[in-house]
């Protein structure tokens, strides 16, 4: 679950440098440098304006999953969630594709599914699960809500 951040929004890049600027092809690209393939990205932005299917290749596959910011994802967001990973698992069982998984900044609606969908479906304590994924991501998940809802699990 390689999580990122939207940064691909064409009109901040006017605002950002370009070793700042990070497009769907970077990621790609980014990716490909440690020889590793992204299958699958799931986008939990609640807004359609950061980037588009088109700016994606065409065997990549894209699911959009319209999630609010600062409230916890309610039940059928994980089961849909759940559902596509689950999914994907299942139909690429025989390579190592990945799932890449993003919100506005990659860190809590992100953090927050992994981390359940690590809990409830391969049985990790909430803890490491938590752990695994501010460790992997680099910065923690900040939102205590999401937090302490996941640590009840």
């Amino acid at each position: 679950f390689p999580a990122f951040n939207h940064r691909f929004l064409q009109s901040f890049e006017q605002n950002l440098l370009p070793e700042e600027r990070f497009s769907p092809r970077d990621l790609i690209r980014k990716v490909q440098e440690r020889k590793e393939e992204l299958g699958l990205i799931i986008d939990l932005t609640y807004t359609t304006r950061y980037y588009g299917r088109e700016e994606l290749p065409p065997a990549m596959r894209y699911c959009k999953i319209l999630t609010m910011g600062h409230e916890i994802p309610n039940r059928k967001t994980f089961l849909r969630f759940r559902y596509l990973v689950r999914r994907f698992l299942m139909a690429n069982k025989d390579n190592d594709k990945l799932i890449g998984v993003h919100c506005t900044h990659g860190l809590n609606r992100t953090g927050y599914l992994v981390c359940r969908y690590l809990i409830e479906v391969e049985g990790m304590e909430p803890n490491a699960a938590i752990e695994l994924f501010n460790t992997s991501r680099g910065h923690p998940m900040e939102r205590t809500n999401y937090i302490q809802d996941l640590q009840r699990r």
